[in-house]
C-alpha cells in the first residue's frame, strides 16, 4: 500500500512538473513574440534606448560637455560624409562655447539637452532635475531660438522624477543602445568595434568628441554605410517608436 501511494505521489509530481514546464514554454514563447514587437515599437518607462529596429536608421549621440579641440575634426568628417546627427550639449559648455554651438546648428545637426552641470540626475531633487533641464533649454533657446526636445541624463543616471520632469517640459529621455566608452578607453580600434559590431537599425550609439573618436569616425561611418544603415538624428531614428 505504501509503495502504491509513493508511486501515485511520484506520478503526480511528474505530471505537475510537466504542466509547469508546458506553461513556462507557452509564456516564454509569448514573451519572445511580444518582446520583439515591444523592443521595436515602444519605450521602457518613458525612456528611449533605441529607435525602430525595423528601419535602417541609426544615430550617433555625441555628448559634449568639455573642450572644443576635437569638434572641428568631427564636424568636418560628418560634413565630408554628408551625415547629420545629434549633439547633446551641457549648459555650462554652451555658455562658454556659443560659436561652436552655432556652428553645430548651422551645419544642420540636431541639438539636444545634456543637463546644465553634468550631475547624476538620480541623486538630485525633483526640482533640481527640472532646473538642470530648463536652464540648458533656456540658454540654447536664447542663443539660437531653438526648442530642444531630447534629454540625455549625464552618466545615464536617472530615476522616476527625472523622466517625469523631462516629460513635463516636453522632453523625451534618451539613453543608448551601444556605448563606445570613448571617454575612458583611448583606443580607436576598440571604439570602432563597439560602434559597429552587430549594429542594426534603431541603434543609438553613444560617443564623445575625443581624439580617438576622431580617428575611428571615418571607419565607423564607412562600415555603417556598408551595412545599409543611414546615420541620422535621434529624433528621426526614434520617430517610429514614439507613441
Amino acid at each position: 500500500m505504501k509503495k502504491i501511494h509513493f508511486k501515485v505521489i511520484k506520478f503526480n509530481k511528474v505530471a505537475v512538473n510537466l504542466c509547469i514546464a508546458l506553461m513556462l514554454a507557452v509564456v516564454a514563447s509569448f514573451a519572445v513574440f511580444a518582446g520583439v514587437n515591444a523592443v521595436s515599437t515602444s519605450t521602457t518607462s518613458g525612456v528611449y534606448y533605441n529607435g525602430d529596429k525595423s528601419s535602417n536608421k541609426i544615430s550617433l549621440m555625441i555628448n559634449v560637455y568639455w573642450g572644443t579641440e576635437y569638434l572641428e575634426d568631427i564636424l568636418a568628417i560628418l560634413k565630408e560624409n554628408e551625415v547629420k546627427t545629434t549633439f547633446f550639449v551641457g549648459g555650462t559648455w554652451a555658455v562658454m562655447n556659443e560659436n561652436y554651438l552655432k556652428k553645430i546648428n548651422d551645419e544642420g545637426h540636431e541639438l539636444a539637452n545634456h543637463g546644465y552641470h553634468h550631475k547624476d540626475h538620480d541623486k538630485i531633487s525633483e526640482q533640481e532635475n527640472l532646473n538642470q533641464i530648463k536652464n540648458t533649454h533656456k540658454i540654447v533657446k536664447e542663443l539660437l531660438g531653438i526648442d530642444m526636445n531630447l534629454f540625455a541624463p549625464p552618466s545615464g543616471a536617472y530615476n522616476k522624477s527625472t523622466v517625469q520632469g523631462a516629460t513635463s517640459l516636453g522632453y523625451k529621455t534618451i539613453m543608448w543602445t551601444r556605448d563606445t566608452i570613448d571617454w575612458r578607453d583611448k583606443d580607436a580600434d576598440l571604439i570602432y568595434k563597439r560602434a559597429v559590431k552587430n549594429a542594426s537599425g534603431g541603434d543609438l550609439v553613444l560617443m564623445h568628441p575625443t581624439e580617438c573618436t576622431v580617428k575611428a569616425l571615418p571607419n565607423i561611418l564607412a562600415t555603417l554605410k556598408e551595412k545599409g544603415l543611414v546615420v541620422t538624428t535621434v529624433n528621426d531614428t526614434i520617430a517610429g517608436v514614439i507613441s
